[in-house]
């Protein structure tokens, strides 16, 4: 099947100063045949959406520098012309062209300067018709613009901000099956166990379950997000409320959904592993007469683990259909249905100062009696309209309902000889409802010698969110009996648990209402200087009711919250930026479920990221970033030392480090992506009698490297090799449980046969290290897999 795609990747090939000069001068090649007229019908738009369309109809694979077509349009094309005409047409006027490579695919590019005619003529721009170049179609692992970071597409050199973009290209060829394997590629960013049933994501030092979005809209449930409809994973860095509203403190996770290319095909993939691990997804798109296109992705999957007793069973469902309602209008409609059923695996306990030393594979607790589920249906809907002068509009939609439930018997403290180990109980089950709705306008135009990219929105949404949480009883020990003790040598058992509410288990219902507005200025001031300012004011209502007593707590919050950034770019391929971001947590915590009597009158928690970094295109195929930051966390509610019934508030945290970053291809047949980063993140304030001040934030290694290298023999075959690395961290910020440092080696191996069908082996853990991936407290730390093997079929249709 032809894949269609525009900012992703970039040039696929490099060409010496002197093949340039040969292609700028040669006259136009002629098609080795006539080609075949086809009929377009693209509505005008901004060129990078209509370059997606007209690759999706024409069946091409396409790509441009994402710098290339910011800020232009296109008037569209309707009519029925050969392809390369067709696309020269849509360029016109755009300062651009297209150029063929060997293997049919085309690479949008900078119009060649204007060449003086002999004398007696005139100056003149010679129009290439496009050009056969010799170069691969590997185009690396480099994403090259973000449609998230800014609220509209945008070249990551004029982002003043750090993103860490993992490509669908790496997903594919790790085999990525969730967002722990990609934030292993994002410099800065780590994960936690999080209770063993949720991602859990560790952002410069602040750890949080709810800033994740899918397509720029908020999907804050805690629950295992799955890659099988996901082309893109990015992380934006930083203090991101003026973009993403409340959250994000330091940073947030988006993932780019796979949209409709306009073409018909598809593929069908088929997966075997290590310890039963069965997995099949399909992924077709079909065109359906000229104005309706539809992709549908699904997914099943029937899997165990390394750890003993514990398996997943998964299966979703995503079509998405795409309208042109008229030339300048299009509409997007997405249906997701997914189900996660798994069992609550909370690892191992600690013992002495580091994880309790047994077989990777060791199970405490009761696994029979750990059931976790997410069911999740979600509507989506997009509607895009050309104004036309510069000026388009957006309006999205999003109704999602979770049903959420996990239940663990699980480890607590070891004993102090080491042989036996404390097992508890609870479950908690959480009823969410999400609606949101954004509307974005977008606006280009020059006021003098500046141009001003002008972004506004409004932004509505409500949550109503229901939980409720049950002690486990061991009652055939006795009714009031909630923990027991197991050895350590035999950490196991099937005794029945009885779940019924205590006196303390939450049974919540809260409703939140959000309402806001943004305003942000792109400014081109000149060709090395721009700045961009930003400022979101936003109203965010909880009601919050407890049911196990009655009380009522309403609160409402207004805060503003602020972004500015200057960028210089002294020659175009090299941005130096310098920003400032302010973000803001309600007081209602992640999950509407936090408030009390004594904290309701609080201010939010804020954030303040200051961030200095550089991004270079080394060459049009490799692109290098640095960042240096300092994100400060103030307003934390601690209790009162001297009057244990009340809370006060204290400056708590403060992040710094340095994040490296590398991606694209090195050369024809060498891609790579890697990043480095270092942290220290501590607390500035004592926050309980297990978190002093000046102590280790968890989760936080000091040092963390990631790379991995694919290399492409052949057309036939390749191999990749990679290499994770990470310095030791607390599983809680009483330092007192340290997770040894490690390094793992993973791998890869391809082959495509000239056709439609390759196969693909990857191999995690190659040197079979044991190691601790990552923890949610002092007793419940997540081993890492030992040697995993998967093998990947794939059919293309």
């Amino acid at each position: 099947m032809p894949l269609s795609f525009i900012s992703p990747p970039f040039a696929r090939c490099l060409l010496p100063c002197s093949m340039a000069a040969v292609l700028l001068a040669a006259p136009a090649m002629a098609p080795a045949a006539e080609e075949a007229a086809r009929t377009f019908r693209i509505a005008a738009a901004p060129l990078g959406q209509a370059l997606r369309q007209f690759a999706g109809q024409a069946g091409i694979l396409l790509s441009a520098e994402g710098g290339l077509t910011q800020g232009k349009r296109s008037t569209g094309l309707h009519a029925s012309v050969p392809t390369s005409q067709g696309l020269q047409q849509l360029l016109a006027g755009t300062g651009l062209v297209a150029v063929q490579l060997p293997d049919g695919s085309f690479i949008v590019r900078l119009a060649p300067a204007p060449l003086r005619a002999d004398a007696g003529g005139g100056a003149g721009l010679q129009v290439l018709a496009p050009v056969t170049v010799l170069g691969s179609n590997d185009a690396g692992y480099r994403r090259s613009s973000s449609a998230a970071a800014s609220r509209n597409d945008t070249a990551l050199r004029d982002t003043p901000q750090a993103v860490s973009i993992v490509s669908g290209e790496l997903i594919r060829d790790q085999d990525m099956r969730s967002l722990a394997d990609a934030m292993r590629y994002m410099p800065g960013v780590g994960t936690a166990a999080g209770e063993g049933n949720r991602d859990t994501a560790v952002m410069r030092g602040n750890s949080s379950t709810s800033d994740f979005y899918l397509d720029g809209m908020r999907d804050d449930v805690q629950y295992y997000r799955d890659f099988y409809n996901i082309e893109r994973v990015e992380a934006i860095k930083g203090a991101n409320a003026m973009v993403f509203g409340r959250g994000g403190g330091g940073g947030v996770i988006n993932r780019a959904t796979k949209q409709p290319q306009w073409t018909n095909g598809g593929d069908a993939t088929a997966s075997l592993g290590s310890w039963r691990n069965r997995r099949a997804a399909l992924d077709v798109q079909h065109v359906v007469g000229s104005d309706v296109a539809v992709r549908l992705n699904a997914m099943a999957e029937n899997s165990d683990a390394f750890r003993q007793g514990v398996n997943v069973r998964r299966s979703a469902i995503n079509p998405v259909a795409a309208w042109r309602l008229s030339p300048r209008t299009t509409v997007l409609a997405s249906y997701e249905h997914f189900r996660d059923n798994r069992v609550t695996d909370r690892g191992v306990p600690s013992y002495q100062g580091r994880p309790f030393q047994t077989d990777p594979s060791t199970f405490f607790g009761i696994a029979g009696s750990s059931p976790s589920w997410a069911y999740i249906d979600a509507l989506g809907v997009t509607v895009e309209h050309d104004l036309g002068g510069g000026a388009s509009v957006r309006n999205r939609s999003r109704l999602a309902d979770y049903d959420k439930l996990y239940q663990n018997a699980f480890p607590g403290p070891v004993s102090a000889d080491g042989t036996k180990v404390t097992v508890l109980a609870y479950n908690s089950a959480t009823r969410r409802r999400n609606l949101f709705n954004q509307t974005d306008v977008e606006w280009t135009l020059d006021s003098g010698a500046v141009r001003h990219r002008l972004t506004a929105g409004l932004e509505l949404g409500r949550q109503t969110t229901d939980n409720l949480r049950n002690t486990g009883y061991f009652t055939t020990l006795g009714d009031g009996v909630t923990h027991i003790s197991l050895p350590t040598a035999h950490p196991v058992t099937d005794l029945p648990v009885t779940f019924r509410p205590s006196a303390t288990d939450a049974d919540n219902h809260g409703v939140a209402d959000t309402a806001a507005l943004y305003l942000q200025d792109q400014l081109r001031l000149s060709p090395q200087w721009q700045a961009v300012a930003g400022l979101r004011y936003e109203r965010f209502a909880v009601d919050f009711i407890n049911k196990r007593n009655g009380a009522r707590i309403a609160r409402t919050d207004t805060p503003w919250s602020p972004r500015v950034a200057l960028i210089y770019q002294p020659v175009p391929a090299l941005s130096l930026y310098a920003s400032v971001s302010q973000s803001f947590l309600p007081r209602a915590g992640e999950q509407l479920a936090s408030l009390t009597p004594s904290n309701a009158v609080f201010e939010p928690e804020r954030f303040r990221n200051v961030e200095m970094g550089a991004k270079w295109d080394v060459t049009p195929d490799l692109m290098a970033s640095a960042a240096v930051y300092r994100l400060e966390r103030s307003n934390v509610a601690v209790t009162d030392p001297v009057d244990t019934t009340r809370a006060m508030l204290v400056d708590g945290q403060r992040s710094e480090g340095l994040e490296l970053e590398v991606n694209g291809k090195v050369q024809a047949g060498w891609s790579i992506v890697g990043g480095y980063a270092w942290q220290k993140a501590v607390l500035t304030a004592t926050q309980s009698s297990t978190a002093l001040a000046g102590a280790t934030v968890a989760h936080v290694p000091r040092h963390s490297l990631s790379l991995w290298n694919r290399y492409d023999f052949s057309p036939v075959w390749g191999a990749a090799l990679g290499v994770i690395a990470r310095s030791a961290v607390y599983a809680s910020v009483s330092d007192t449980v340290a997770l040894p440092g490690f390094t793992r080696v993973d791998g890869a191996v391809y082959f495509k046969r000239q056709g439609k069908f390759q196969l693909q082996l990857n191999l995690e853990n190659l040197l079979n290290k044991k190691y601790y991936a990552s923890a949610h407290s002092n007793d419940n730390i997540a081993p890492g897999s030992p040697r995993a093997v998967r093998m990947t079929a794939l059919w293309r249709f």
